[in-house]
């Protein structure tokens, strides 16, 4: 059993979560943006009943309601955090996650099929967060900026850790643990099934105990 203080403080990484100013919709054109409120909508509905919810939410966001486009970035708003922390650095993550949005809003027409939002913007979540790592300077990616608080030097080896286990793991146990999310809101953010949902998260944290276990030598 891990009794480290490196685990334990990923187990209580709450102190480490979005930046606060995830906490609002997206600017998007001009106007104010849309006040949302941080966090899930509590929507506990699974299957074909949330599908064809986020697939309403899509068209409508389509036709112009900003509110529907307001309902979508908070509930993938941490789905799309989690992405994009598994591979950028904490400071840049909640830029990144406004820029997803942005571009989700303009792309919005490119997805074929609405029900599938999720698997989609997740995807646009991956290609920015790549994108923006490797226009950094390598020298950039050696520390936190500054400008936004850091965790703590042991969660930040926690995130080290987790970051260097397969994109699957290292996406839901994000996902999990940062983020807060439960089994069945990470299995409708991703499109994933349940049953996968669990196998990763099960799998994952077998693999990021071993690793800060040999990490502590």
């Amino acid at each position: 059993m891990l009794g480290s203080a490196l685990f334990r403080a990923l187990i209580a990484t709450a102190a480490i979560g979005p930046p606060s100013h995830l906490e609002c919709a997206p600017r998007i054109g001009e106007g104010a943006a849309v006040r949302v409120p941080k966090g899930d909508d509590g929507d506990d509905r699974s299957g074909g009943d949330a599908d064809a919810d986020v697939a309403a939410l899509v068209r409508a966001a389509r036709a112009g309601d900003r509110a529907a486009f307001a309902a979508l970035y908070r509930r993938f708003a941490r789905a799309v955090h989690a992405v994009v922390l598994a591979r950028a650095s904490y400071g840049d993550a909640g830029d990144l996650v406004q820029d997803v949005f942005v571009v989700a809003l303009e792309r919005l027409e490119q997805v074929a099929d609405p029900a599938a939002f999720p698997g989609w913007i997740l995807s646009v979540a991956r290609s920015r967060a790549i994108d923006h790592v490797r226009k950094q300077r390598p020298v950039e990616l050696v520390g936190e900026p500054a400008a936004t608080p850091a965790p703590t030097a042991e969660a930040q080896r926690a995130l080290d850790a987790i970051r260097a286990l397969p994109e699957a793991y290292r996406e839901t146990l994000i996902m999990r643990f940062v983020e807060g999310m439960t089994g069945p809101e990470i299995a409708e953010r991703t499109g994933l099934a349940p049953g996968s949902v669990r196998v990763n998260l099960h799998r994952g944290m077998k693999l990021l105990r071993d690793k800060l276990e040999a990490d502590r030598g």
